[in-house]
Order: structure tokens, then C-alpha cells, then sequence
């Protein structure tokens, strides 16, 4: 891996701001509202939880060393025992009521509604001035990625999306591992998932159901266009396989899994994209996929092993590189999900994992470099093996001595607890601190990460191969393309 010594560029325009892939050199330039009202960095901050069951139950519980202001669920009934957590929130179901009522009562929010819907949220707290902690993916279509992203940067609000993995210190010494050369040039990777574990590849039941007491599905449906509620169907969790309301398989699980390979390979736009897939429903995501990304050259900065006051960052130069996504397999009434879970990368390419494992796990990461290659066996990257190419099977990274010589670049999370915590901690100290740059995985970051896999998300509604422009946000060859770049919402809820 070729490396060139330069000093850090100057400040990017705001046109090259967008296209850039070098994010984590411009954070520090980022202005910060004054949004503290005066406190120190003892004070508790007041927080608002939008969406406070399911994911949103456990990103109120890990901001519940500030504040906990105000809960807003669509389902009043459905927590219950989380308003009865916090007696001291002020509930409400709907959250632009929240802000109207509360606009000047909070610091900050949490986001942790289904995908559709984030995006309309988090830019109306973010043209509050209000800090942001939004659920992956972070957005559900790429146009809200480009736009959310270059809001945060425009308001200079605290920002995080919720991949917590990112808070691992395993994850962060594999970025490091795989730049300083561990394994050479890297040229492929291969990533699977035992997603879905939701229904997929259905079509729309027919009828509608009685609406549960105490959910207001006027407001859960959002931005989709309306449909009658069904029971079990779309609420509280089955969305994600739905077009109108989840990301499927990619949206959900890449946010994390491709989040270690995006940061060490520096992954910027994708220049053609193609998924295959037996059957692509009407209404949802198919039962299994394959989507293959080509990422071309790269020639972007990382942080310096050795910084001084004149040299902060390396030049970096990568080579082009195939990712290959799989998610689910064959239909199979037993299987979570609905499918067996078949959909892997080819044998070949499995036998040394399989050998140290006993068994080819369910979801992973596999990158394959020029001097050997990595292998993560969990969703978040937290762990991962190393064979380079003179070993004759995989070490775990702690005892590899190749290891040993590769420097520290990135900070470590210094916060105790599980990763999911760690996260929040990072994101809440960044609010006190008033430095969004702390955030690891803030929105300039995590939104390129999203926009790149939701791409994946495009050709599978197209069924054609995209070749993908990114400076320009089109598929050249696709015009079809364009109504899944950017979603036509329902009148009324738009981005703010």
C-alpha cells in the first residue's frame, strides 16, 4: 500500500465538500451553535427520544445520565412502562407537536423510528439547532443522505448515527491494521448477513384491520403514501422488508458490517452497481440478494501514526475494489425469516474460516488483500482473524505479531460499557465538549456509508446494473433510477 507524506489540505468548498471522501480532515473547521444555554460540562443535557420503543427503548435508556425531557412514540399504549420509566418526560405522539410545544425545553434528540422517517426528523431537529443521535441506516434514500449530510455541516450540530460497533476498539485497530499494509493492497471483499429475519418477498394482504387503540397511524405511516393498517404486517417490526417503510437486508445490517472495510478502504462512490436476485416483489425486499459494487482508485488522507504540528495526515493510495453483499437464501418454511440462509460467498473461498471455526458463521466479513486477508466474524467488526499469506491458518488480531508493528492513528472511545452505550457516551460528551469531530461516526461520515449501500437498495428496484455517477447523484444509464434516488413524498411531510 503506497503511502506519500503531505501536510493536510486547505478548507473545501462547499461544492467539493459534498463529493468529498475525506470527511474526517474538515470536522475540525465545523462552527458549533451555541446551544449548551450556558452549561458546563457537568451539566445534564435535556433530551428529546423520538420513537421510544424497540431500538428507541434501549438509545432512551443509554441517554438516561442527562435528562430524559420529553418521550414521543406514535404508540401511547405500547410504552407505557417507558413513560412510567421517566414520569418526568412529557409524552407526546407527535413530534412535530414536540416541537412546538418544547422547541426551547431540549439540547438534543434521538431518532429511532422506522428508516422512512428519519430523514424528515432529523433535518426539522437540526434546523432547530438541536444535536442528532438517528438510528441506522440513517436515511432511506440517497438524496437524504447528500441533503442531511450537508445540513449538519451547515448548522455545525453534534451529530451520530447508530452503529455502535463503531465504538469497539477492535474495529477501530482493523482500520488501522488494514492501512498500514497488514495485508497489501486490498482488491475484494465479501460480506453476508443471516438477514432478513423478517417477512420478505411477499405481496400486500388485501383488507385493512382495526387500528390498535392508542397508535396514531396517520403518523407512523409519515411520508409513505397511506395503506390501510393490517395486524402484524408492517407494525411494530415487520417494516423493514417493506419498500415504502425499511432498507431490507442492506439497510439494515451494512450500516454495520461494510462500516469497518468503508472507514480502512476509504470507499467513496461506488462506480457501477449490480444485485441479482431470483424474484423482486412488488411491495418488498426479495428473500435473498447479491449485489456486487466497483469502487475505483482512491488517493485520500488518514490520520499520521506520527503527527507533529506540520504533518498531520499521510497520503493514501488504494487500489480498485469489488464488495459483494449476500443476504438470505431459498425459501424454507423452518428458516428465520422464511429462507435457509444459503446465500454466502463461494466454498473456495470460506475453507480457512471453516477451519478455524468449525463451521462457516452466519453473518461476516471477509477482505482479501494482495500479503493475505482479514476475517471478522461478527456484525460489528469488533473482532477479526489475520493469514498473511506465509501463516498457515488465521490469528486473532491480539496475538498476531504483525500486529505489534502497526501504529495507533485513531482515538479510542474512553467510555465504559457495552458498545451500544460507549456510542451514546461518545455522542453526549461531543454535545458538552462542543466538538462534533468527536463523534466517529457522525453524519458526514455515516451518510457517504449509507448513500453507498442504499445504492445497492436502487439496483434492486431497477433490476438493471447501475452505472453510477456520484458527483452528479445519477445512473447514466438507468433514468429509472431516478424515482429511488429521490422519494416523491406524501404532500405534507417533507424535509425541512
Amino acid at each position: 500500500m503506497k503511502s506519500q507524506r503531505k501536510p493536510a489540505p486547505g478548507a473545501l468548498s462547499r461544492r467539493h465538500f459534498i463529493q468529498s471522501t475525506a470527511l474526517a480532515a474538515t470536522a475540525v473547521t465545523f462552527g458549533v451553535p451555541a446551544l449548551l444555554r450556558g452549561a458546563n460540562l457537568n451539566s445534564k443535557l435535556n433530551i428529546a427520544c423520538i420513537g421510544a420503543m424497540g431500538k428507541g427503548q434501549s438509545d432512551t435508556d443509554d441517554c438516561a445520565s442527562e435528562n430524559i425531557a420529553a418521550l414521543c412514540d406514535v404508540d401511547a399504549e405500547r410504552c407505557a412502562k417507558q413513560r412510567e420509566k421517566y414520569p418526568n418526560a412529557k409524552f407526546f405522539q407527535d413530534y412535530r407537536q414536540l416541537f412546538a410545544e418544547m422547541g426551547d425545553g431540549f439540547d438534543a434528540v434521538t431518532v429511532s423510528t422506522p428508516d422512512h422517517m428519519h430523514a424528515i426528523i432529523a433535518t426539522l431537529a437540526m434546523r432547530h439547532g438541536k444535536h442528532v443521535y438517528c438510528q441506522k441506516p440513517l436515511v432511506q434514500t440517497i438524496y437524504e443522505a447528500r441533503y442531511i449530510r450537508q445540513l449538519a455541516h451547515d448548522k455545525g450540530v453534534v451529530t451520530q448515527m447508530g452503529n455502535q460497533g463503531s465504538a469497539a476498539d477492535g474495529l477501530r485497530r482493523a482500520v488501522e491494521c488494514i492501512q498500514g499494509g497488514i495485508i497489501g493492497q486490498v482488491r475484494a471483499v465479501h460480506i453476508w448477513t443471516n438477514r432478513p429475519i423478517w417477512p420478505q418477498g411477499i405481496s400486500r394482504p388485501e383488507g385493512a384491520d382495526e387500528i390498535p387503540a392508542g397508535l396514531n397511524w396517520d403518523i407512523w405511516l409519515g411520508c409513505a403514501q397511506s395503506r390501510p393498517y393490517k395486524k402484524g404486517v408492517y407494525a411494530p417490526f415487520n417494516w423493514r422488508g417493506w419498500l415504502d417503510f425499511g432498507t431490507g437486508a442492506l439497510g439494515d445490517m451494512a450500516c454495520h458490517t461494510v462500516n469497518m472495510p468503508f472507514r480502512a478502504l476509504n470507499l467513496g462512490y461506488p462506480t457501477e452497481i449490480e444485485a441479482t436476485t431470483d424474484l423482486m416483489p412488488a411491495e418488498t425486499y426479495p428473500l435473498q440478494s447479491k449485489i456486487r459494487f466497483e469502487f475505483p482508485a482512491r488517493k485520500t488522507q488518514i490520520a499520521a501514526a506520527n503527527q507533529s504540528f506540520f504533518h498531520r495526515h499521510d497520503m493514501l493510495e488504494q487500489s480498485p475494489v469489488t464488495l459483494t453483499w449476500y443476504d438470505g437464501g431459498k425459501p424454507s418454511e423452518t428458516g428465520r425469516g422464511g429462507h435457509d440462509n444459503t446465500n454466502k460467498p463461494p466454498h473456495e473461498l470460506l475453507t480457512d474460516i471453516e477451519a478455524l471455526q468449525g463451521e462457516v458463521p452466519n453473518s461476516a466479513c471477509l477482505i482479501i488483500g494482495e500479503h493475505g486477508t482479514i476475517f471478522s466474524p461478527d456484525d460489528y467488526g469488533e473482532q477479526f482473524f489475520i493469514k498473511q499469506t506465509d501463516d498457515k491458518k488465521f490469528v486473532h488480531y491480539k496475538k498476531h505479531p504483525a500486529v505489534e508493528k502497526i501504529p495507533q492513528s485513531i482515538a479510542r472511545n474512553e467510555f465504559k460499557g457495552d458498545t451500544d452505550l460507549r456510542h451514546h457516551l461518545e455522542w453526549l460528551n461531543a454535545i458538552k465538549q462542543g466538538k462534533p469531530e468527536l463523534c466517529y461516526s457522525r453524519f458526514d461520515i455515516t451518510a457517504k456509508l449509507t448513500e453507498i449501500m442504499l445504492l445497492g437498495c436502487v439496483s434492486l428496484r431497477t433490476g438493471k446494473k447501475l452505472e453510477w455517477d456520484g458527483p452528479n447523484m445519477v445512473a447514466t444509464n438507468c433514468p429509472e433510477a431516478a424515482p429511488f434516488i429521490k422519494r416523491a413524498n406524501r404532500d405534507g411531510w417533507m424535509l425541512s
